[in-house]
C-alpha cells in the first residue's frame, strides 16, 4: 500500500523539440550571451549553439504567445493565454523570475515591448478591447491602460527616439500613441491617397518620426508622425510578418519564405530566399527574424529555426526543428536503441536520437498519422492513419513494407505482440484486428466486445491475451489469435502484461482522483522496474505516481510544461527518458528520469521555482498520510467566517427593499433618543482560532483584539480603549516594529486591513481591494513599511502591500489549504515564509508576483501542519512549530533538523535578541537557546502560580497557549480560553484580562441593586462579572451542560439558570451553590424570569414553545401557558406579577395570565397602558419602529427599556447596538448605532440604575460594557466616532422633511439639472434651459461681465479642433460658463491675469491688455477648473471635462494639467468618472489632486498627478457632489458638500474614510443642501448653503449658524490664504 505518498524519484526536463512558429511572430533572438531564446509550449527555451544545451523556464501555466527581449539583451519578457493570464520577466542567464505582471488582462497577451532603457514594458491583449497596458515592471505596477483598437493588435513598439510615444499596427489599421499622465492617447494614422488601407503586420520605429511597416500584401510602408508618405512595393511577394532593426539596418521576413536585409534609410542590402537553399521546401513561411551583426536567425511556420551567416547565406544551418501544425497523437520508442518515433497530423512521421537531441529521419506520408509500433526487433515501424489505413516501413530507410486498409474510421492504437508474430489494430469504430506479422500482414482475427472507440491496448508477456480499453472507461480481454474474448475473471487473474499502457484497470486505480468519474488521463506507461507508472491528461501535467496503485486518490509528483492536452507518454527503452507529446503544442517534451536519489544530490534539484499553482513542483494531492490533526486545528480548520449577509451588503439591500416599498409611511419619524453610549469595557480575548495576536506597545499597553473591537489595555490603571473602525470580526494582529502602529485584518466580503496607531487610535491606511471572505494572517516588515497579508479564501492569496502609500506591490495564490501564519523576513524585505495545514512555503517577490517554493524536508520527516513560524539570526534561517509539538530548523528552504519542543501543537512563538520562547497546547511556556539547542525554563500556566493582583480566576490549569509575546521585564501570554495572562520572569502569574471561552454566549442578567451581572455560555460557566471600575470576574461556576439563560431574584439572593438541555437551576448569587433543579422539558431554555416584588412565581420558557411557572417557594409547577405556535424567544412581567408578555420565533406577541398560564387576548391599545416590570419584548406596536428596512434579513434578538422608560436598547444580527427613543412607534425609527460586536448581539441588559448597558456577542464570545450618557453631557467632550448617522436617507427613511423643502426645490432642480444628456444631442441644439427667474417670470438684465450671449451660441463648440480647417485660428471668446459651474474664475500672476473657461476652452485672459490666450487639448466642455496654489507648481491649472463611458478611451472623462503660461499639458489623468468630472482641487503641497465624478455614485478619487497615479478613490454620496476641496494646509483632508450632505474626508494610505457632518450640537438644525465651502484656522470648516445661511463647522460637529448670510444660495466661498478672510457669493433676491 505505499501509494500513500509520493514516488521518491524525480523527472527532470532536459530537451524539447519544437519551436513555436504559428500564430507567433517575433519570437526568436540571440541573447547577449550569444544564447538563442524562444518559447514552445508553455516553457521559455534558451538555447546554446555553442554547447548544444537548452535551459528552460517553467514559470507560465499555459501556452507561451508572445516575446520582448529587454534592451540589454538578458531579461526576456513572455505573455501567455489563459483565464487570468501573465506576463513573466526573467533572466535568461538563470533562468529564475525577476518580475510577474498580473491581474489586469484577460484571455491572452498578444505581444510585448520593452522601451529604449528597459524601465517600462507595453502589453496588448487578446480581450475584445485589445487592451493596452503600459508597466512599471521592475514594481509590478500598470501605469497606465487604454482600449487598443476594436481588431486585433499584431504588433505594438516603443519609439526609441521619442520619450514616452508607441506605435501599434493590426487589422486594417495603424496607431500612433503619446503617455502622458495615465492617459495613453492614440491618433490613427492616415493612409490618405499614397497607400490602401489595409492589415499592417509589423513595425519598427526610426530617426525624425519615421516609421517602417510591413503590410499583408508584401508592401513595406513608410510612416511620417501619422501620415503614410511612401511605399516600397512589392518588398515580398506576400505578407511581411517581422520586421527586426538592428545597428546596420532592418531584416524583414514574408509569407514568400524570403529575407531581406535594408540599410538603416530602408534601401535593400540583399534577399535570401530560403525556399531556394538546400534545406527549404516549398511553402516554407518566415515569421521571425532577428538579425545581430554577420548572423541571422530565422523561425519558420512549420516549427524550424535557421541560422544563416550573412557571407554564406545559401548555406542555412537548420538548429531546430519540430512538427507543423496539426494534433501530434503518435509516439513508440525504439525496442534496443534510445530512439523515439512520432508521428503527426502533419503527415510526417519523425525519428528523433534522445541520445545527441536531434532529428534523424523524416518521411511524408499521404495521410495524417495517428499512433505508431515498433516491432521488437526493431525493423519494422507501423504506423495507424487517420482515414482507417495502417502502413509499415522499414526503420533504417522508411520504405514501405505493406499498406492495408480495412477500416473506415481512425486508427487510434497498434501494438506489436512481444513475440513479433501478431499486430493488433485499434480503431475508432470499436475494434481491434490482429495480423500475422510473417504473413505479410494477413488478418487473422478480430475482437469485438468493445461498444466504443478503442483507447488503449496491451499485450500479455506470453502473447496470449490482449487486453483493451475503450471510450467508455471498460476494460475487456481476448485470447490471441482468434479474438475471442475472455469473461472468466479467473483465467485472466494470473497473467503478466507485456506492458502497461491502459488507464483502467486495479493497478492503476490511484491515477484517478478520488471522486472523479472523467476520462481526461490520456495515456499512461508503467515502468516495472522502478516500480514507477507516468500519466499524461489533458491540463498539460505529466505525473509520476508509484506502481502499482490501488486506491483512488494516490499521492504524486507533477511536472508542468506541456501547455493543452499531452496526448501520449512513453519510457525510453532503458528508462532513462520519458518522452511526452503535446497535441495542440505539436512539441516533444524529454525528461530525465531521476531513481530515488540520495539527498547529497538533492541540491541541484531544488524544488523548481514556479508561479503556475502552488502545488506544481510536487503537489501531494490528498491528506491521506497525515496523522489525525489535533482536535484545535481541526476544529479550527473548519471554520470557514463565511457570513450570509455581510455589512458591507446593507447600503445595497436597503436601496432593494427601498424599491419595493415606495408608498413609504408619510409619517413623521420618531427622532433618535438624546443619550448615547460610548463602550467602556470589553470582557474577552480572541484566543480561540487565532494566534499570535497579542503585543506591548513601547510604552507598556497591551494591545489585542475581540470581536471587532482593537483593545489597548492600561495594566496600571485597568482601562482600556478602543479601535472601532472594523465592522466584523477582527481574526489577526501585528504590531510595527518600530512605532506603535498596529494592524488588524477583518472578515468581510472585501475585508480591510486597518493600521492604527495605538496612542490616538486613528487609522493610518486601510488596505482592501485584494482579499475575499476575511484576512487571517499579517506582519509588518522588519523596517516597518511593508505589510504581508493572508486572505482565507480558497487559495489563500498573499498580499504585499506598502501600507503607508496602500499600494498592492505583488500578490500570488497561497496555497489550497489553510495557512496560519506569514512571516516576512527581517533582513531582506523581499522574502516571506508561510505556513499552515501541512506546509511551509519560502516566498520571494516578483515584481507584482511572490514566487514559492516548498520547504524541502527530505527525509528528515514528513510534511507537517505548520502553526507558527519565526525567523532565525541570519537570512537564511527560520523557524517552525509544527501540530506535533517539534520545531523545525530550516536553512534556505530545506530542513536541517527539529527539536521535541510541547506535547501537542506548539502554537505561539517569538524570537529574541538571544533565544526564543515557544508556547504550546500543553500550557507551558518554554525559553530557548539561539539554537533550539537548550531549553533554557520553563513555565507552567497554574491556578496555583496565580499572583493576589489577578483580575479574575484561571479556569483550568495548563490552558492552550495560543499567542506569546515577550517586553517590559515580562512574558505575555493569551490562552485559547480567552484570558490574557502577564508571567513575571520569576514564575508569578498575574490574570489580566478574560471572557468566556468557545461557545455562544446568550444569557445575561443584571443584578436587581449591585453594579454587577452574570452571564451564562454554550462552554458550560456560570459566571459573575464585576461591572464597577475594577472590572473582574468575581466567581465562576462549571455546569454539567451548556447555559442559555440566567435571572436575579428580585432581593438579589438569587439567581436561575436556564440550560440547553430543557433543566433549570437556582443557585445561591453569592457562593453559586445549588438551590435546586428542575428537568422538565427537552429543548433549550430559552428566557427565565423572577416575577417582580417578593419574586413569588419564576417563569420559564423553552423552545418547545412552553412556559412553566414554578412557585419558588414551594418549588412545584403551577402553571402552564400553552398556545404559542414557535419557540420562545422573550418573556416579561407586568408590574403586579400577575400578566406574562411573550415573544415567539414565529413573531407572534402574546399575553398570559398567571400563575395559572391562560392565554388573554388584549387590545394593543391598552398594551400601552399596562406597567411593564421589564421590558425587553422585540414587538408590538411601541417597538414597531426598531425593525429595521432590510427586515427579513436580520432578525432584532434582543431589546431592553431603561427604568426610566425613555431608551430602548437593542441587539440584532448584524451586530448593531441601536438606541431608539421609547416608545418607538411608526416603521423605521431614528437611531443611533454602535458596532463593536462582530455577529449576532445575544442580548442587551441596562444595569439597575441605567448607568451601563451591558452587551453580549454570540460567536465573539465578549461582555461589553458601554457607559449611558445623559443629553447635554456630550458637550464637554468632542463627540465620539462611533457616534451613528441619523440623517434620513442612511437607514432608509422617508423624510417627512421633503415636504418643507418643497418650497425651495426649484433651485435644486436648478443646480442638479444634468450638466448636459450624454446621448449625443450637441449642446447648442438642446433646448435652452429656462433660468429660475424665468420660471417665476421675473425678467432681469443678465449679470455677466461679457455681453449678452446670442441665444444659438448658449455652449457653441467653438474650440473644438477640426482637422481640415487649419487657417481658423481662435482670437477672442465670448462667454463664460456661469450657469451649472462654480468657482472656476481665477486670478494668475497676482491679478494680472484672469483664467476661466467656456465650452472646451481654458481661457486666460489678461486684464491690462484685454488680451486672451487659450488651452485647446478637451475634447469637450470643461466643466471644473482649480490652480494650483503651492509656490513650486507656479501658474499650474486643472481642468476636468465631460466624457462619454469610464472606459478608459480617449473620449472618456478626463483631467487635463496644464501650464497656464506655455500651454504645455504635463499630465493627463482618464478617470473612471462616467459622464464627467464636477469639481477639482490641489492639495496643500499641491502633488495630490482630488477630482469628484458625475457618475450615480459621485466617485472621489485623489491622484498623484505628476505620475498620474490614482492613489485612492471611493463613492462620494448617492446624490450629487457639487464641491469637493482639500484644507488649505493638508494633504489628507478634505470637505465635499451637495445635495443635502457635507462629509469630511481623511485619506489614510489608500483609503478614503468619511465622516458625515453631525447636526445634533445645534438645536433644531436641518441638513440643507450645500453649495460651497471654505476653511478656517483650527479646523474650523464653513459651508453656504441654498437658503443662504452659512454654517460652521468644528472637526464634523456643527458648531453655529450664520443665519441668512445672503438672502439666496450661496453659490460660492473663498478663503483668503493671507489674511483669512472668507468671500462669500451668492444669488440675491429682489
Amino acid at each position: 500500500m505505499a501509494a500513500r505518498s509520493a514516488p521518491n524519484c524525480h523527472l527532470r526536463l532536459e530537451w524539447v523539440y519544437g519551436y513555436r512558429g504559428h500564430q507567433c511572430r517575433n519570437n526568436l533572438y540571440y541573447t547577449a550571451a550569444k544564447e538563442i531564446v524562444y518559447f514552445v509550449a508553455g516553457v521559455g527555451v534558451v538555447y546554446s549553439p555553442r554547447e548544444h544545451r537548452q535551459k528552460f523556464y517553467r514559470g507560465h501555466s499555459d501556452d507561451i504567445i508572445s516575446l520582448a527581449l529587454h534592451p540589454e539583451r538578458v531579461l526576456v519578457a513572455t505573455g501567455q493565454v489563459g483565464k487570468e493570464p501573465y506576463i513573466c520577466v526573467w533572466d535568461s542567464y538563470t533562468v529564475q523570475t525577476i518580475s510577474v505582471l498580473k491581474d489586469v488582462h484577460t484571455h491572452g497577451i498578444a505581444c510585448l515591448a520593452f522601451d529604449l532603457d528597459g524601465q517600462r514594458l507595453v502589453s496588448v491583449g487578446l480581450d475584445s478591447k485589445n487592451a493596452v497596458c503600459v508597466w512599471d515592471w521592475k514594481r509590478g505596477k500598470m501605469l497606465s491602460m487604454a482600449p487598443g483598437h476594436t481588431d486585433r493588435i499584431f504588433d505594438i513598439s516603443w519609439d526609441l527616439y521619442q520619450p514616452n510615444k508607441l506605435v501599434s499596427c493590426g487589422v486594417k489599421h495603424i496607431k500612433f500613441w503619446s503617455l502622458c499622465g495615465n492617459a495613453l492617447t492614440p491618433k490613427r494614422g492616415v493612409f490618405g491617397k499614397t497607400g490602401d488601407l489595409q492589415t499592417i503586420l509589423c513595425l519598427a520605429c526610426a530617426r525624425d518620426e519615421l516609421t517602417y511597416s510591413g503590410a499583408l500584401n508584401g508592401d513595406i510602408y513608410v510612416w511620417k508622425g501619422i501620415n503614410l508618405i511612401r511605399t516600397i512595393q512589392g518588398a515580398h511577394t506576400a505578407g511581411i510578418f517581422s520586421m527586426n532593426a538592428c545597428e546596420e539596418g532592418f531584416a524583414t521576413g514574408g509569407r514568400d519564405g524570403c529575407i531581406r536585409l535594408w540599410d538603416l534609410t530602408f534601401k535593400p542590402i540583399t534577399v535570401i530566399d530560403l525556399r531556394e537553399t538546400d534545406q527549404g521546401y516549398k511553402g516554407l513561411s518566415v515569421r521571425s527574424v532577428c538579425w545581430r551583426g554577420d548572423h541571422i536567425l530565422v523561425g519558420t511556420q512549420d516549427s524550424e529555426i535557421f541560422e544563416i551567416v550573412v557571407h554564406e547565406r545559401n548555406k542555412p544551418f537548420l538548429i531546430m526543428q519540430g512538427h507543423c501544425e496539426g494534433e501530434l497523437w503518435a509516439l513508440a520508442v525504439h525496442p534496443t536503441k534510445p530512439l523515439a518515433v512520432t508521428g503527426s497530423d502533419d503527415r510526417s512521421v519523425r525519428i528523433w536520437s534522445l541520445v545527441d537531441h536531434a532529428l534523424i529521419a523524416r518521411c511524408n506520408m499521404e495521410e495524417p498519422i495517428r499512433c505508431a509500433a515498433v516491432n521488437v526487433d526493431g525493423i519494422h515501424l507501423a504506423l495507424g492513419m487517420k482515414d482507417g489505413s495502417f502502413t509499415v516501413l522499414r526503420v533504417r530507410d522508411m520504405t514501405e513494407v505493406v499498406h492495408i486498409k480495412d477500416r473506415k474510421e481512425a486508427i487510434h492504437e497498434l501494438k506489436y505482440s512481444p513475440d513479433g508474430t501478431y499486430l493488433a489494430v485499434g480503431c475508432n469504430d470499436s475494434s481491434v484486428d490482429i495480423y500475422g506479422v510473417a504473413q505479410r500482414y494477413k488478418k487473422l482475427g478480430e475482437c469485438v466486445g468493445s461498444l466504443s472507440f478503442i483507447t488503449h491496448l496491451d499485450w500479455s508477456s506470453d502473447s496470449r491475451y490482449l487486453q483493451t480499453n475503450d471510450g467508455n472507461g471498460k476494460r475487456l480481454f481476448y485470447r490471441m489469435p482468434g479474438g475471442k474474448e475472455v469473461t472468466n475473471k479467473e483465467e485472466i487473474k494470473g497473467v503478466h502484461w507485456a506492458s502497461w499502457t491502459c488507464v483502467s484497470g486495479l493497478e492503476v486505480n490511484g491515477i484517478w482522483p478520488k471522486y472523479s468519474d472523467i476520462n481526461d488521463i490520456n495515456s499512461v506507461d508503467g515502468n516495472y522496474i522502478g516500480q514507477v507508472l507516468v500519466t499524461a491528461d489533458d491540463y498539460g501535467i505529466i505525473k509520476l505516481f508509484r506502481y502499482p496503485c490501488l486506491r483512488k486518490g494516490a499521492k504524486f509528483k507533477k511536472y508542468i510544461g506541456h501547455s493543452a492536452h499531452v496526448t501520449n507518454v512513453r519510457w525510453s527503452h532503458d528508462y532513462q527518458w520519458v518522452i511526452s507529446i503535446g497535441g495542440a503544442d505539436h512539441s516533444v517534451f524529454q525528461w530525465k528520469f531521476i531513481p530515488e536519489r540520495k539527498l547529497k544530490d538533492a541540491l541541484h534539484i531544488a524544488p523548481q521555482e514556479s508561479l503556475a499553482d502552488s502545488n506544481s513542483d510536487e503537489s501531494d494531492s490528498d491528506m491521506s498520510d497525515v496523522p489525525e490533526l489535533d482536535s484545535e486545528i481541526e476544529q479550527e480548520t473548519q471554520l470557514t467566517y463565511r457570513r450570509q449577509v455581510y455589512k458591507e451588503d446593507l447600503p445595497q439591500l436597503k436601496e432593494q427593499y427601498k424599491e419595493k416599498q415606495k408608498s413609504g409611511t408619510s409619517k413623521r419619524r420618531e427622532k433618535a433618543p438624546g443619550n448615547s453610549i460610548r463602550l467602556h469595557f470589553v470582557h474577552g480575548y480572541r484566543g480561540y482560532d487565532c494566534r499570535s495576536n497579542l503585543f506591548y506597545t513601547q510604552i507598556g499597553e497591551i494591545v489585542y483584539h475581540v470581536a471587532a473591537v482593537g483593545v489597548i489595555y492600561n495594566r496600571q490603571q485597568n482601562t482600556q480603549r478602543f479601535y472601532l473602525g472594523h465592522d466584523d470580526d477582527i481574526l489577526c494582529l501585528a504590531i510595527h516594529p518600530l512605532k506603535d502602529y498596529v494592524a488588524t485584518g477583518q472578515v468581510g466580503r472585501d475585508p480591510s486591513i486597518h493600521i492604527w496607531d495605538t496612542e490616538t487610535i486613528k487609522p493610518l491606511s486601510v488596505l482592501k481591494g485584494c482579499h475575499q471572505y476575511g484576512v487571517c494572517a499579517v506582519d509588518f516588515s522588519a523596517d516597518g513599511k511593508r505589510l504581508a497579508s493572508v486572505g482565507i479564501d480558497d487559495s489563500h492569496t498573499i498580499v504585499l502591500w506598502d501600507w503607508k502609500k496602500g499600494e498592492k506591490l505583488s500578490i500570488a495564490r497561497g496555497s489550497k489549504d489553510k495557512i496560519f501564519v506569514v512571516k516576512m523576513n527581517p533582513y531582506v524585505p523581499d522574502k516571506l515564509i508561510t505556513a499552515g495545514i501541512k506546509h511551509v512555503k519560502f516566498w520571494r517577490r516578483a515584481g507584482g508576483g511572490l514566487i514559492g517554493r516548498k520547504g524541502y524536508v527530505g527525509t528528515l520527516g514528513k510534511n507537517d501542519t505548520m502553526m507558527c513560524a519565526v525567523y532565525g539570526w541570519t537570512e537564511e534561517m527560520a523557524f517552525s512549530g509544527t501540530s506535533t509539538g517539534d520545531v523545525c530548523i530550516w536553512r534556505d528552504v530545506f530542513l536541517v533538523k527539529t527539536v521535541k519542543a510541547h506535547d501537542g501543537p506548539v502554537f505561539s512563538m517569538h524570537a529574541l535578541e538571544k533565544g526564543f520562547v515557544t508556547g504550546g497546547k500543553d500550557g507551558i511556556v518554554a525559553l530557548w537557546d539561539d539554537s533550539f539547542e537548550r531549553c533554557l525554563k520553563t513555565y507552567a500556566i497554574k491556578r496555583a502560580a496565580l499572583a493576589p493582583g489577578s483580575k479574575g480566576l484561571l479556569l483550568e490549569d495548563n490552558p492552550s497557549i495560543r499567542a506569546i509575546s515577550l517586553g517590559h521585564g515580562h512574558i505575555l501570554v493569551g490562552t485559547k480560553n480567552g484570558e490574557i495572562l502577564e508571567v513575571d520572569k520569576s514564575g508569578p502569574i498575574t490574570l489580566l484580562v478574560q471572557g468566556h471561552m468557545e461557545g455562544e454566549v446568550w444569557g445575561l442578567a443584571t443584578h436587581p441593586y449591585l453594579p454587577i451581572c452574570a452571564t451564562v455560555s454554550d462552554d458550560k460557566t456560570l459566571r459573575i462579572w464585576d461591572l464597577s471600575p475594577s472590572h473582574c470576574m468575581l466567581a465562576v461556576r462549571k455546569l454539567k451542560k451548556g447555559g442559555r439563560c440566567c435571572c436575579f431574584s428580585p432581593d438579589g439572593k438569587a439567581l436561575a439558570v436556564g440550560m440547553n438541555d430543557g433543566s433549570f437551576l437556582m443557585a445561591n448569587a453569592d457562593t453559586l451553590e445549588d438551590l435546586v433543579s428542575f428537568h422538565h422539558r427537552k429543548d433549550i431554555i430559552s428566557d427565565i424570569r423572577f416575577s417582580p416584588g417578593s419574586g413569588k412565581y419564576l417563569a420559564v420558557a423553552s423552545h418547545d414553545s412552553f412556559i412553566d411557572i414554578y412557585n419558588v417557594m414551594s418549588s412545584k409547577r403551577v402553571g402552564i401557558c400553552k398556545g404559542a405556535t414557535s419557540y420562545i424567544t422573550h418573556v416579561d412581567w407586568d408590574i403586579r406579577g400577575k400578566l406574562l408578555q411573550v415573544n415567539t420565533g414565529a413573531k407572534e406577541q402574546l399575553f398570559f395570565e398567571a400563575p395559572r398560564g391562560k392565554k388573554q387576548t388584549i387590545p394593543s391599545v391598552e398594551v400601552e397602558k399596562i406597567c411593564w416590570a421589564s421590558w425587553t419584548s422585540v414587538l408590538g406596536l411601541c417597538c414597531e419602529g426598531i425593525w429595521p428596512v432590510v427586515g427579513e434579513v436580520t432578525d432584532i434578538t434582543a431589546s431592553c427599556l431603561t427604568s426610566d422608560k425613555m431608551v430602548l436598547a437593542t441587539g440584532d444580527d448584524l451586530g448593531f447596538v441601536k438606541l431608539f427613543r421609547y416608545p418607538a412607534k411608526g416603521k423605521f425609527g431614528k437611531f443611533k448605532r454602535y458596532v463593536a460586536h462582530s455577529t449576532h448581539v445575544t442580548n442587551v441588559r441596562w444595569t439597575y440604575d441605567d448607568s451601563m448597558l451591558v452587551t453580549l456577542g454570540g460567536a465573539d464570545m465578549s461582555l461589553m460594557v458601554w457607559t449611558n450618557e445623559m443629553e447635554g453631557y456630550r458637550e464637554k467632550r468632542p463627540c465620539d466616532s462611533e457616534e451613528s448617522d441619523t440623517d434620513s436617507e442612511e437607514d432608509g427613511g422617508y423624510d417627512s422633511d421633503v415636504t418643507r423643502e418643497n418650497e425651495i426645490s426649484y433651485t435644486i432642480r436648478a443646480l442638479s439639472t444634468n450638466i448636459r444628456p450624454m446621448f449625443g444631442v450637441k449642446p447648442h441644439l438642446q433646448g435652452k434651459e429656462p433660468s429660475v427667474d424665468e420660471r417665476q417670470g421675473v425678467v432681469r438684465p443678465p449679470v455677466s461681465r461679457a455681453p449678452p450671449r446670442p441665444e444659438k451660441l448658449q455652449t457653441n463648440n467653438v474650440g473644438k479642433k477640426k482637422r481640415p480647417i487649419e487657417d481658423l485660428v481662435l482670437e477672442l471668446v465670448f462667454g463664460y460658463r456661469g450657469r451649472d459651474c462654480r468657482n472656476n474664475v481665477h486670478y494668475l500672476n497676482d491679478g494680472d491675469d484672469i483664467i476661466y473657461h467656456t465650452a472646451s476652452v481654458g481661457i486666460l485672459h489678461n486684464v491690462a491688455t484685454g488680451t486672451q490666450s487659450f488651452y485647446q487639448e478637451h475634447n469637450d466642455d470643461i466643466l471644473c477648473l482649480t490652480v494650483n496654489q503651492h509656490p513650486k507648481f507656479i501658474n499650474i491649472v486643472a481642468t476636468g471635462q465631460v466624457g462619454d463611458l469610464a472606459d478608459m478611451s480617449a473620449t472618456a472623462p478626463s483631467i487635463h494639467i496644464w501650464d497656464a503660461v506655455n500651454k504645455q499639458t504635463l499630465s493627463i489623468l482618464r478617470c473612471y468618472h462616467s459622464k464627467g468630472v464636477c469639481s477639482v482641487s490641489f492639495s496643500a503641497t499641491g502633488k495630490l489632486l482630488l477630482s469628484v465624478g458625475l457618475d450615480p455614485e459621485h466617485t472621489i478619487t485623489i491622484w498623484r498627478w505628476q505620475e498620474g497615479a490614482k492613489i485612492a478613490s471611493r463613492a462620494g454620496h448617492n446624490q450629487r457632489i457639487f464641491v469637493a476641496e482639500f484644507r488649505p494646509d493638508s494633504d489628507s483632508q478634505f470637505v465635499s458638500v451637495g445635495v443635502k450632505h457635507v462629509k469630511f474626508w481623511t485619506l489614510a494610505g489608500r483609503a478614503l474614510l468619511s465622516k458625515k457632518g453631525l447636526l445634533s450640537a445645534v438645536e433644531d438644525a436641518r441638513m440643507q443642501t450645500m453649495l460651497a465651502v471654505a476653511f478656517g484656522a483650527n479646523n474650523l470648516t464653513f459651508t453656504g448653503t441654498i437658503s443662504g445661511d452659512v454654517c460652521v463647522w468644528k472637526d464634523h460637529i456643527l458648531c453655529r449658524i450664520v443665519a441668512r448670510a445672503h438672502n439666496g444660495p450661496v453659490f460660492a466661498m473663498y478663503t483668503t490664504l493671507r489674511d483669512g478672510l472668507i468671500v462669500t457669493g451668492g444669488k440675491e433676491r429682489p
